[in-house]
């Protein structure tokens, strides 16, 4: 994998450039929609291609392992066969889904011990095994096995699971570097900064992936209910610290105001499930705030969604017809809200992208922010 810097910003860190991957080459910044099982929910890959404009997607270790299973997924020749994606995918390792489960898992040294969401089965999770089974996956970008340290935590927690996450990525990188990729495509092994919210975890942490000069970086521990300033601080202190040779990505995040203040720290890549989520439950992302498409004051509104929007949908589809099928369960309703927010999401990074290479980005930025985040 080749990361390129072809443009950074004066007046901030953001920066505009290119990652090359054996499946296609992802134009940064960018926004990752999330296809955990596979799939984005409720769109086709044609609009995903064609209209969303994806250029790289997720798929996650936890909910594949489960279902379908590895043998369907290797029988398949790979997540790219089986889900007929051709372009770059990026794989999370399961640490965040498995340490959701709170009550359900088990930590120990070696690694997670589990029950399935599903049925109740029995699995474990260690740095080695999650390696072989994104080998199997066959995903471009593999995450690195971490744990997900809660907010709030202690100092002292943070630290231990710091600590775990770093010899468990230890265990990853010596797992990758003696496997060999499946299906004759090279995969790239991400490993992800912990440390909670102290400043002095962040930056010991930082220190610790960057000294292993992988092909690029995760941030992972934020967006689990710290406040934004805090998100925003521990970011800073990571880009400060993580190569500028190499793409940072920082996972889990989140609003469209999140995201711009984010690449103006200097990150390059970002996944959230807010697009979807949000968009199958009538709140819409526009350039101009936020709707919520079951208020009353749409009842009559017979203007497209979107009217400035390249989007199909958000030129033919008119505000109170959208609020009727969302008041009547239709599931249009959930994937028009859906294919709208994730072209927003992918439309925004792209309008920041092409203010870095005109040089006027925190201008553009600042005043972007503003308007996206009021409620309209």
């Amino acid at each position: 994998m080749q990361f390129s810097v072809i443009q950074s910003d004066n007046q901030s860190n953001a920066r505009a450039g290119f990652i090359e991957t054996a499946h296609g080459t992802i134009e940064t910044p960018i926004f990752m929609p999330v296809g955990t099982v596979g799939a984005v929910k409720g769109v086709h890959l044609r609009e995903l291609e064609e209209e969303i404009k994806a250029q790289i997607i997720l798929g996650n270790t936890y909910h594949l392992f489960l279902r379908p299973g590895m043998d369907v997924i290797a029988q398949a020749g790979g997540l790219h066969h089986f889900n007929a994606w051709k372009k770059p995918i990026l794989t999370d390792s399961g640490g965040f889904q498995v340490f959701s489960l709170n009550d359900r898992r088990k930590i120990t040294e070696n690694g997670t011990q589990f029950s399935s969401h599903i049925d109740g089965s029995k699995h474990e999770f260690t740095p080695e095994n999650v390696i072989d089974t994104q080998r199997i996956i066959g995903s471009d970008i593999m995450m690195a096995f971490d744990e997900c340290t809660p907010y709030p935590a202690s100092e002292d927690y943070a630290q231990q699971s710091m600590q775990r996450t770093h010899r468990w990525l230890c265990r990853c990188y010596q797992q990758w570097q003696q496997t060999e990729p499946k299906y004759g495509h090279y995969q790239s092994l991400f490993p992800i900064v912990q440390g909670s919210v102290y400043p002095h975890l962040r930056r010991q942490s930082a220190e610790f992936v960057a000294q292993l000069d992988l092909d690029g970086n995760a941030i992972g521990g934020v967006s689990v209910g710290e406040p934004t300033e805090l998100m925003y601080q521990m970011t800073d202190i990571c880009c400060s610290i993580l190569p500028k040779d190499k793409p940072r990505y920082l996972m889990g995040v989140g609003t469209p105001a999140n995201i711009l203040e984010c690449i103006a720290l200097g990150v390059d890549m970002f996944d959230c499930v807010m697009p979807t989520r949000n968009g199958r439950n009538a709140t819409l992302f526009t350039r101009n705030g936020i709707m919520n498409l079951r208020n009353e004051k749409w009842k009559n509104d017979h203007s497209p969604l979107e009217p400035q929007s390249e989007l199909y949908a958000d030129k033919v589809y008119t505000k109170a017809y959208l609020r009727h099928l969302f008041n009547n369960g239709e599931m249009l309703a959930s994937m028009i809200g859906s294919l709208h927010n994730l072209h927003f999401y992918l439309w925004l990074v792209r309008q920041a992208r092409e203010h870095i290479l005109m040089g006027d980005f925190a201008t553009w930025k600042n005043k972007m922010v503003k308007k996206i985040a009021v409620r309209i």
